[in-house]
């Protein structure tokens, strides 16, 4: 399933710590088996439940994490080490922030909804369980928690605060 995840999601051959690229793998696998979905339906489920969108899972992810590398190379560029960013922990993060929505969502018949866990428990806590499982750092497991509305009570890392930010892009900017 490596291969197929890979194939879906390029962007995470973009982590170079080979041992965190491998534990978000096994995250997106451990999530596609409990959620009863492949990788390649995460070219078809949609994003998100709130707005009819033709957007897929993978789309979103996908944007969010270039989004996120792309300040990443701007805050290299332009302000050197002032800013002091993982890569690594920021990609993990991006890739993962929806990770919680495989098992949050479920397909039937009449389409996408809700599914019995993810009626009582969304995905920003779900996926930091499935993270957790898989030995992601704490740092990524922040990342995971804070991206959403639940995260706004609470101090964000930077990294927290890109991911948060680029997905609010994707989502704000999607018409429903």
């Amino acid at each position: 399933m490596s291969d197929e995840i890979r194939m879906v999601l390029p962007e995470v051959d973009w982590i170079e710590d080979e041992g965190l690229r491998e534990a978000v793998v096994r995250t997106y696998t451990r999530a596609l088996k409990e959620g009863g979905w492949t990788p390649e339906d995460l070219t078809r489920m949609p994003f998100t439940l709130v707005k009819d969108t033709d957007i897929s899972y993978a789309d979103h992810v996908r944007a969010v994490t270039r989004i996120a590398r792309a300040v990443y190379d701007v805050f290299k560029d332009l302000f050197g080490g002032r800013i002091r960013l993982d890569r690594d922990v920021l990609l993990a993060g991006a890739l993962l922030h929806d990770v919680g929505k495989l098992v949050e969502m479920e397909k039937k018949d009449d389409g996408y909804q809700k599914s019995a866990g993810g009626k009582v428990l969304r995905h920003p806590f779900s996926g930091v369980a499935l993270a957790s499982q898989e030995g992601l750092p704490p740092e990524v497991l922040h990342i995971i928690a804070v991206h959403s509305k639940e995260g706004d009570p609470y101090p964000r890392t930077p990294e927290g605060v890109i991911v948060h930010h680029a997905d609010f892009i994707c989502f704000e900017t999607v018409r429903g």
